[in-house]
């Protein structure tokens, strides 16, 4: 990638210094586009959070309110699938166990097994489909069978304090539900996903067994879109790419965490954004704003 020239680069630096003092830290030129972008949501009501570090030696490249409890959607689901890990490495559940849908698991929206015919599916399909489709129908199977109580306690087990899966995948959320899917702090997932791609989350076993679930993603329509990557078929590395990721979408919020290596440095990466979407062009902002902090990262890693 062509580097900046050093005139530009520095007032960018100094434009970023002076902004960041105020909601954040911007370390690097490259993610001075990306704080502006959120501030400038910011300034229209949203509430942003974010956080980028480099993997290898853990600094913080990007900061933003990364400590601030947003909902996160889908993204708490990352929790469900370290739990399920954990059962296959403890020998509590094999991955051939078939598992029944029932009436009260349907939930619309994402997922593909609504659609399909077969009543039953082995645990660790559900949880692929969970990982590439963010399946909600997979998502409640799966926690009928090991109860949110158990994804509660893994989470504390990792020492998350603003991170949670709060409930089931619910069409409508009444009075007596949690009001949100999920919540989480930037700093926390960003960790938690560190921890994952450097095997450290549980066990290197239980790590490597999510990374393998969260790099089939399909859904590479916020953050990572500016890294060009196939949605459909990134498994493999792609320009020196290789990508774990898990995002989250639900009215009036948006939200992605992930890893990306690169052929010079790699990183773990949080944004989430909760704005007012009843008019498109917000939402059209947050995606432009999550897009301009992924070319950031990708400039980084590249």
């Amino acid at each position: 990638m062509t580097a900046a020239p050093a005139e530009s680069r520095r007032a960018r630096q100094r434009g970023g210094d002076e902004q960041a003092r105020h909601r954040g830290e911007a370390v690097r030129a490259d993610f001075t586009d990306g704080f502006t972008a959120l501030a400038h949501l910011a300034l229209d009501g949203a509430q942003v959070s974010a956080r980028v570090i480099d993997l290898l030696s853990g600094k913080a490249l990007f900061s933003v309110d990364d400590h601030v409890v947003l909902p996160t959607a889908s993204v708490g689901k990352v929790l469900l699938l370290l739990e399920i890990a954990s059962r296959l490495e403890e020998q509590v559940n094999t991955r051939f166990d078939l598992l029944d849908r029932a009436p009260e698991d349907l939930a619309s929206d994402a997922g593909v097994w609504q659609y399909l015919h077969a009543p039953s599916l082995p645990l660790t399909d559900l949880a692929a489909l969970v990982a590439a489709t963010s399946d909600n129908l997979a998502t409640n199977v799966l926690l009928r069978a090991v109860g949110l109580d158990a994804v509660r306690a893994r989470a504390d087990s990792l020492g998350l304090k603003r991170t949670a899966l709060l409930d089931r995948v619910r069409d409508r959320r009444g009075p007596d539900d949690a009001p949100q899917l999920s919540v989480g702090s930037a700093a926390e997932l960003t960790t938690l996903f560190a921890r994952i791609a450097r095997g450290e989350a549980v066990s290197r076993a239980v790590s490597s067994r999510v990374s393998d679930w969260l790099a089939l993603n399909a859904d590479l329509s916020l953050v990572s879109s500016a890294f060009a990557l196939d949605p459909l078929s990134h498994v493999r590395s792609d320009h020196g790419l290789s990508l774990l990721n898990k995002t989250g979408s639900a009215p009036g919020v948006r939200s992605e965490a992930g890893v990306l290596r690169g052929p010079r440095s790699s990183v773990a990466y949080t944004v989430t954004i909760e704005f007012d979407d009843a008019v498109h062009t917000r939402r059209l902002a947050v995606l432009q704003a999550m897009r301009t902090i992924g070319i950031g990262i990708l400039e980084y890693v590249c």
